[in-house]
């Protein structure tokens, strides 16, 4: 299969300002979504527990880890709808909406009473607006990767398709960033009586920029070839898992690999571990959010990388070393940390990140090679639902759990390596379609599984 085949016909075939303007603002975009959803992760491990929780006893650490995968179970709400409505009425209608509502959202976490001022109500009405950054951040991803990778050249569409995958090692690079700054002007006391609420009600700025820079991308090439032959998909969502249950399993356990070993650090459980004055380490909270600050430099860089590499080598190909280099991170992590050390604790999350961004950059050219034209934007939103919820949801309570009752990190390193192993099998499942045609002329073509051992779903 030539590269070169992928290339969207001349009629729709944007221009090259027109492809980076795209890649730009979804960039911008998932960047806030991950932002906004990532404060949220980091304050449920640093300050949540003690001001949401605090007459829920000694779990109420466990219980405010329990709120961040609260929202991963809504996510494949927003990935149904937004599936649905995007592969009927186009991808940039479901940004500019999921943009929306994950900052209203997050903005208003920011003005939430506490437990001491309004009792259970405050973490009941914290759960809700969770579940609605859920519901967003289950609709936000599909419509960015598509933007992308449908805008792209063929024999780039892993470099461009890394574009909105970076929004996550920027949202995490923000959101540290944000807090180990909020640290530092509000300590102690301060930062758990107002301090933490000044990252949420940025939200609000950083939303307007998202809106201003998305509303002026034009729609899929791909999505306009078919609103004009009037191929919109009926009840895509039926059609996907009638032909595609299977592909949509594999697909989401690729995504579960990484996202279980990504949220030691977006989810906020390295953080709550290396900085509980309670725990073995109690090291101060502004070096390990600072440490974290740069680990997503390092996650940016390598996912860059990686979905350029993809381009050369083949996704699959590409995974498999992901994968390897993964392994090899999870395994040094915790000796790292546990030293005490917050360089070496950053070396353990630099290295951690290299192969989170190998097996995060070809995503989104992986996934939107996976799936039909007509059903695309379902088959992608779903799969990343269903493996963000495998995966991340309750990977920090997990971690956080298994140390509880053992008494060491060497539990949490199983799990993680056991995450990854599963990550590496369902990608050897999975044939290489780097280059096929991604328009409605080949939907025959795109219809054959890319399962091993399968020839149509």
């Amino acid at each position: 299969m030539k590269a070169s085949q992928g290339v969207t016909p001349a009629a729709h075939a944007p221009d090259l300002a027109d492809r980076r303007r795209v890649v730009f603002a979804t960039v911008i975009g998932t960047t806030v979504e991950w932002y906004d959803f990532f404060i949220y992760a980091f304050a449920a491990g640093l300050v949540f527990g003690e001001i949401f929780f605090a007459g829920l006893g000694e779990n109420r650490l466990l219980l405010s880890f329990a709120t961040v995968g609260v929202s991963f179970l809504f996510r494949p709400l927003g990935a149904f709808l937004a599936g649905h409505l995007g592969d009927r009425y186009g991808r940039k209608v479901i940004l500019m909406v999921t943009l929306i509502l994950m900052g209203l959202a997050t903005s208003l976490i920011g003005l939430l009473p506490t437990y001491a001022t309004i009792g259970v109500a405050a973490p009941i009405l914290l759960v809700l607006l969770r579940i609605i950054q859920g519901i967003s951040a289950g609709g936000e991803w599909g419509g960015a990767v598509l933007m992308a990778v449908e805008h792209a050249p063929g024999k780039r569409r892993g470099l461009f398709g890394a574009g909105p995958q970076t929004g996550v090692p920027l949202g995490l690079l923000l959101a540290s960033g944000v807090m180990a700054l909020m640290a530092m002007i509000a300590p102690g006391d301060a930062f758990l009586q107002w301090g933490w609420r000044i990252p949420f009600l940025l939200s609000v700025v950083l939303i307007l920029v998202g809106y201003y820079v998305r509303r002026k991308v034009e729609e899929s090439p791909v999505f306009a070839e078919l609103s004009e032959r009037k191929q919109e998909a009926q009840m895509p969502i039926l059609r996907l898992f009638r032909k595609h249950t299977v592909l949509v399993v594999v697909a989401a356990l690729v995504f579960a690999g990484n996202n279980a070993v990504g949220y030691m650090t977006t989810g906020g459980y390295i953080q709550n571990y290396a900085t509980n004055p309670e725990g073995p380490l109690g090291l101060d909270r502004g070096p390990v959010l600072w440490a974290v600050t740069g680990s997503a430099v390092t996650w940016l860089v390598s996912t860059i990388i990686a979905g350029a590499v993809s381009d050369r080598l083949g996704r699959r190909t590409t995974y498999i070393l992901g994968w390897i280099l993964q392994l090899v991170g999870v395994i040094a992590l915790f000796p790292l940390v546990n030293t005490g050390d917050v360089g070496l604790l950053f070396a353990g999350l630099a290295l951690l990140t290299l192969g989170l961004g190998f097996t995060y950059g070809p995503q989104a050219a992986l996934y939107a090679e996976l799936f039909p034209a007509s059903i695309r934007f379902s088959g992608v939103s779903i799969s990343y639902a269903i493996g963000a919820i495998a995966g991340g949801a309750f990977a920090p309570m997990i971690a956080a759990a298994l140390v509880q009752a053992t008494g060491s990190t060497t539990a949490v390193t199983w799990y993680l390596a056991g995450m990854t192993l599963i990550g590496l099998v369902a990608t050897l499942l999975l044939r290489d379609r780097s280059g096929i045609p991604l328009g409605p002329d080949h939907e025959a073509e795109q219809q054959v599984s890319p399962i091993r051992g399968l020839s149509k779903v």
